[in-house]
């Protein structure tokens, strides 16, 4: 079982609420509110810790933490013909392969 520390938090003032939000990439539906950001980050954690609990003790998938899996650097997007186009234009303009000109924007993203 992963530990609770591995997953992707991330804390965020709501005014909405009027205190900070802890939320986990890995488990969308969890989320924590507390005044400070620290409280609301330690509060999430434990209900992270229960639910791995629960999964593992009901022989459920437990999602693998973002930074314990492997990525290959390839994926595929598409996007319409002429966007498609004016890429390939700039790319050529500044003499550099689509692939380059992409991924320094996603990069810079």
């Amino acid at each position: 079982m992963p530990d609770a520390t591995h997953y992707t938090y991330r804390v965020a003032w709501s005014v909405e609420d009027g205190e900070h939000v802890a939320t986990v990439a890995e488990f969308p539906s969890l989320s924590w509110l507390a005044p400070t950001p620290v409280e609301a980050l330690a509060g999430l954690a434990d209900v992270v810790r229960d639910v791995l609990a629960d999964l593992a003790a009901s022989g459920e998938p437990i999602p693998e933490p973002l930074s314990e899996r492997t990525y290959s650097g390839r994926f595929v997007v598409r996007v319409p013909a002429e966007v498609h186009r004016r890429l390939v234009r700039e790319a050529a303009e500044q003499h550099v392969s689509l692939n380059r000109l992409v991924s320094d924007r996603l990069a810079r993203a």
